[in-house]
């Protein structure tokens, strides 16, 4: 009898690594070596950076001046929609504006009905904007040069309605930074490599380009209106096609926010993230939800295969995955500057495993209907 359990152990184990290989081979390997392609003609758009703040003057007075003070010829504007703010934030934009003519403040006054979460203040953003190229970040986000406008704006091409960033978290001591930024790299190693493969899913609010026409033509969010998230992951999975999406991963083009500094407000964070999950078009919930499963398997399965069947070819299988694993983030790490992080690759490897146990409830949960 133990036989028969060790060589089905076996052979479950094979097909887990098998499947690891395969997203990490034919997914995650394009973004690890994608080089940026180069142009001999750039073309340079009017641009709307549009940026949502509800009580958010501590962090905007940090982190607007980085996005007005960007080195971008051609015209532009930042539209800050200052939504129900009964902090400073009203006093504070009044001074910027003495000084940024770029900036306009669009103050609302009151709530969306029946729209939970972000949608109506950014929908609101959206169809005051003067251009149709849109850039969005959030307001406790930083450009990470004075070129992040021109670097985003450089996906643009023919045929290409979004282009995707990388919205990092600034670097700092202790693991739970650590664990915050493997994580935020983790997503962005999925999302911008699905990409790349022709089948985008998702992007981030901190750093997303889109053009205004693709917003107002696909109606916005009105088929998500009543789901409080996914103004960034759920549009983006509605209107991203194989060939209307690109990315940009230069480092000047990054975005930084300010991490979770508690383990509670970081688990607070990612429990509204992933209650969107669940409303990703099928064939997506079925990839990412095999490439979870396999990360939350792979070392539970090989102990309990070692145990049945012997150590030799099980500590090989791991070794083989765990060489193309240390690759590929090496190399991507290296793409989206967190190459300091990949000393620890083992560990997150292994975190991995938890991660996925202590995050699945979050999928289930009912999300909050405020966004801040």
């Amino acid at each position: 009898m133990a036989d028969y359990i060790g060589v089905f152990l076996l052979r479950f184990f094979c097909c887990i690594v098998a499947t690891q290989l395969f997203y990490y081979l034919f997914f995650f390997l394009r973004l690890a070596f994608y080089k940026e392609k180069t142009t001999t003609e750039t073309q340079e758009y009017p641009v709307s950076v549009v940026i949502c703040a509800r009580d958010e003057a501590g962090k905007l007075v940090h982190s607007l001046p980085g996005v007005l003070v960007q080195q971008y010829r051609t015209t532009h504007e930042v539209v800050l929609v200052n939504d129900n703010s009964i902090d400073d934030t009203k006093y504070l934009l009044e001074e910027f504006q003495r000084s940024f003519k770029q900036l306009r403040v669009l103050a609302l006054t009151q709530e969306g009905k029946l729209i939970p979460g972000k949608k109506f203040p950014l929908s609101m953003g959206i169809k005051s904007a003067r251009y149709d190229i849109l850039l969005l970040t959030d307001a406790d986000c930083t450009p990470a040069s004075e070129f992040w406008i021109q670097k985003m704006q450089d996906g643009y091409r023919k045929g290409i309605d979004i282009v995707l960033g990388y919205g990092a978290y600034r670097k700092k001591k202790g693991w739970l930074n650590k664990l915050i930024r493997f994580e935020t790299f983790h997503t962005a190693l999925q999302y911008l490599s699905y990409a790349l493969a022709g089948m985008p899913y998702m992007g981030v609010g901190r750093n997303l380009s889109y053009k205004r026409n693709i917003f107002l033509n696909s109606k916005g969010f009105a088929s998500i209106n009543h789901i409080p998230g996914g103004d960034d992951d759920l549009f983006i999975n509605k209107i991203a096609t194989k060939s209307n999406t690109a990315i940009v991963i230069d480092k000047d083009a990054h975005t930084i926010s300010e991490p979770k500094t508690t383990w509670a407000e970081w688990r607070k964070q990612k429990d509204r993230h992933y209650t969107t999950a669940k409303y990703y078009k099928p064939k997506f919930k079925i990839l990412l939800g095999l490439y979870s499963a396999g990360c939350f398997l792979v070392y539970p399965l090989a102990i309990l295969t070692m145990f049945f069947y012997g150590w030799k070819v099980v500590l090989a299988l791991l070794l083989i995955r765990l060489l193309v694993l240390a690759l590929v983030w090496n190399k991507a790490m290296d793409k989206l500057d967190e190459k300091d992080l990949w000393p620890y690759f083992f560990l997150f490897d292994l975190w991995n495993c938890l991660y996925y146990l202590l995050f699945l409830p979050s999928v289930f949960k009912k999300p909050a209907k405020r966004w801040k």
